[in-house]
């Protein structure tokens, strides 16, 4: 039975590393796991692994395609995150073994994608927050790399 895709799956390109980051991310995320591994033999990239998988239920693909393109900041996936636990772990496993942390909760894993660790009370207290609580968050959330929620939460109340 063919897999019938989603209207919108992001895609990610990789120069030989589509499987090896698939198993790294269905490794974090809960409710995630590999659908579908193909291998197109003799493209003019060499051998091509086309990954077709699932983080926390949404649908990814992934191809070893070649060196011709570089992931960049421009696109990232936001992790929502309830809790400081959750900001840590996925920090930590997102960057492990060669990724950065950089600003405002942002991590480059070892593949070079990025990723916003966030956090879901940081994004109420921007959405409902008064001008004043809302200028106290961000200048405290733009001094940190990774979230500390308590700190945010302290600058929201004043």
């Amino acid at each position: 039975m063919a897999m019938q895709l989603k209207k919108i799956v992001p895609h990610l390109w990789y120069d030989t590393e589509a499987k090896e980051a698939a198993e790294f991310y269905v490794s974090i995320f809960p409710g995630s796991k590999i659908n579908k591994i193909t291998t197109i033999h003799d493209t003019p990239s060499g051998d091509c692994d086309i990954v077709r998988f699932e983080l926390s239920g949404n649908p990814f693909m992934a191809i070893s395609a070649g060196p011709e393109f570089k992931f960049n900041e421009s696109v990232s996936f936001i992790v929502s995150c309830d809790t400081q636990d959750e900001i840590d772990y996925y920090t930590e496993k997102l960057t492990a073994n060669g990724g950065e942390q950089g600003p405002c909760g942002w991590v480059k894993d070892k593949f070079g994608l990025s990723w916003q660790v966030d956090a879901s009370a940081l994004q109420q207290m921007l959405e409902n927050g008064t001008e004043e609580q809302k200028n106290r968050v961000t200048n405290a959330f733009l001094k940190m790399k990774k979230l500390d929620l308590s700190a945010i939460e302290k600058a929201y109340k004043g």
